[in-house]
């Protein structure tokens, strides 16, 4: 089976035109030089060098980081050729890039064709222009909605970017986010929590009790509203979460990590997928039309780890507050993402013994 690999080239801050209240790309990149197509080449080399993990693989190129389509074109045009000579060479199947809402036009998307980009994703962020002035993020509602429509009409792969928690931003506001977004009919999202960085607008706002960032449970349950309501739709999330990095890593634990506060967890996207999980388990166990005491849950062996939870939190919260006991039977045959229940034992079995 064919599988996507990714490999990542960031591009700290290059092509942002202003920082918003929020971002300190330096940090989250955890990359302060610039750039070279040396350094294009070295990477996807690095990456390549595994050599089995790859094979019949979709590989991509994905330029991270600032806003690629606002670097100097020369820049542009040196990264996109590097990139596009292992495109030649069938050594990489395409280029992705990420970019501002403001900086697409047409003569951009005609270079961008030229070099084998194939996915262009927007930081979108918010769809609501009070958000976004408030964050100063520079653009508008109204610029996605161009940029999205011409990406599309030119034959890219669109993909957005959003964000939850972002300053007076409620989960209503996120919601409408999502509805707007879907109405533009991207293929791929990316979901990120606001975590507090150093040195940044936001940080200022948060020491002097101005800005109040979500918990970690209020993050995971809006994130997982929205994973569903974009699986509804049948946009493919691809990520929810930073990267775990250097330096955008536990505080406590790490003194060179650049976050300062906000839901932080080196496995955000897992504690969303198995919170997932724990509804859907949940849902079908109530659906039994009878009160359990041990159920059996048979699985792929991949979802083991969505069905346990992290720390076991998936299996301890179903005893803890249904009182049934979970086994787990894995079953390599079984369709990843499924799975069936099987009741061991009821509460009139227990009562009985």
């Amino acid at each position: 089976m064919e599988r996507n690999y990714i490999i990542p080239i960031f591009v700290p801050h290059l092509g942002c035109p202003n920082d918003c209240t929020f971002c300190n790309q330096r940090a989250i990149s955890g990359q302060t030089k610039q750039v070279t197509a040396k350094d294009v080449k070295d990477t996807i080399e690095k990456y390549l060098e595994t050599g089995s993990k790859y094979e019949s693989s979709h590989i991509e190129v994905a330029f991270f980081g600032g806003s690629f389509t606002g670097i100097d074109i020369a820049k542009q045009e040196e990264l996109l050729e590097a990139a596009h000579e292992y495109i030649e060479s069938k050594k990489v199947h395409g280029i992705r890039i990420s970019t501002r809402p403001d900086y697409i036009d047409k003569n951009i998307l005609k270079m961008l064709k030229k070099y084998g980009v194939k996915v262009i994703e927007l930081g979108v962020q918010s769809t609501n222009d009070y958000i976004l002035k408030k964050c100063k993020r520079g653009h508008t509602f109204a610029d996605v909605k161009k940029a999205s429509k011409l990406i599309r009409r030119h034959r890219f792969i669109l993909g957005h970017q959003m964000m939850v928690g972002l300053p007076e931003s409620t989960k209503i506001d996120e919601l409408n986010t999502a509805k707007d977004l879907a109405g533009l009919k991207p293929k791929i999202m990316r979901i990120y929590p606001v975590l507090v960085i150093k040195n940044t607008e936001l940080e200022k706002e948060y020491e002097e009790g101005e800005y109040l960032p979500l918990s970690l449970d209020q993050a995971v349950e809006r994130c997982k509203e929205l994973y569903y309501f974009f699986t509804r739709k049948k946009i493919h999330v691809i990520r929810i979460g930073l990267q775990n990095t250097d330096v955008i890593s536990d505080a406590k634990k790490n003194i060179n990590s650049e976050v300062v506060g906000g839901p932080y967890h080196p496995a955000f996207g897992q504690l969303v997928e198995d919170a997932a999980w724990y509804d859907s388990i949940l849902e079908k166990i109530k659906k039994l039309g009878v009160k359990v005491k041990e159920i059996e849950i048979e699985i792929n062996p991949e979802n083991m780890n969505n069905v346990v939870g992290h720390k076991k939190e998936n299996i301890d919260k179903l005893k803890d507050l249904y009182d049934v006991d979970v086994k787990i039977k894995q079953n390599k045959y079984m369709r990843v993402g499924k799975f069936e229940i099987k009741i061991l034992k009821t509460y009139t079995d227990f009562l009985n013994e």
